[in-house]
């Protein structure tokens, strides 16, 4: 693998990496790795599938959780080939352009995916706050309104990357930290001025960070009004609507924060050359 080092020509090829310190075990850790994104994409499509063709899934709690699978395939499908190619084939080199794709896609789903996450919790304290005006307060139509809304808002979010990436010159560094394509990584690289990048990327994890401060505001909420009911039964019936979407939050954004961290630890204690 050559690595451009003068600062006179710009960078061709990105390499993505796997997980530092472990490149003699790619083809265990892929098996893991597999099954996990094997088990992502047939549980997601399993759920568009009924959610689809049952009619009394027909309802806005379904409509929005096939929202999230949709999402969560999508972001799936968008980080399996680089991993795939690394782990598989130890092929880690990326056009810049293919780079610049990948990452698009990643930020454009997962700030889907946020978003979903943020709907539902609302939408499961107005069918615990309001609950007999829960099917007038989100018809279908206003279901289908928002979706389109949020997703288009996610998109204009994360189109910017790429263009913005774009215009930037690497010439010095070419190896990325991860096994798939970053904003944060790619912006590092850069040997001239990414000072927009950084106020972009700012701003988009700000936004991300005000997403799950909204979300943990609606649990708590939620909980206040748990709290209000009397009976022990009812206690239970809302814990059981809430629990599924608290631990969809979980699967969400503990992975995001674990992979961050594993990759520190690792390029600490096994530093590249």
């Amino acid at each position: 693998m050559s690595v451009l080092n003068t600062s006179e020509m710009e960078i061709s090829t990105f390499f993505l990496i796997g997980i530092p310190g472990m490149e003699h075990a790619h083809i265990w850790v892929l098996i893991p790795i597999c099954l996990m994104y094997l088990l992502a994409i047939l549980g997601n499509c399993t759920i568009l599938f009924f959610i689809k063709t049952e009619t009394s899934l027909h309802a806005p709690m379904y409509y929005f959780l096939s929202m999230l699978a949709f999402s969560d395939l999508g972001l799936s499908i968008s980080s399996l080939p680089t991993m795939l190619r690394i782990f598989l084939f130890n092929a880690t080199g990326i056009s810049p352009n293919g780079c610049f794709a990948q990452e698009f896609f990643i930020h454009g789903f997962s700030a889907i995916e946020s978003s979903v996450l943020l709907i539902m919790s609302i939408d499961h304290f107005i069918a615990i706050y309001s609950s007999l005006r829960y099917t007038s307060i989100l018809t279908s139509a206003r279901v289908f309104k928002i979706g389109l809304i949020f997703a288009a808002l996610c998109i204009m979010f994360a189109l910017p990357f790429p263009f913005i990436l774009k215009r930037l010159k690497f010439c010095r560094k070419s190896l990325l930290s991860h096994s798939y394509c970053l904003h944060l990584d790619v912006m590092k690289l850069a040997c001239s001025d990414n000072r927009v990048n950084v106020i972009y990327g700012l701003f988009v994890a700000l936004t991300s960070l005000l997403y799950l401060g909204c979300i943990s505001v609606s649990y708590m909420l939620i909980l206040k009004l748990i709290l209000g009911i009397a009976s022990h039964k009812g206690h239970l019936k809302v814990l059981n609507t809430c629990i599924s979407h608290i631990c969809a939050v979980f699967i969400f954004y503990v992975p995001i924060v674990t992979l961050a961290a594993l990759h520190r630890f690792a390029k600490k204690c096994f530093p590249s050359h």
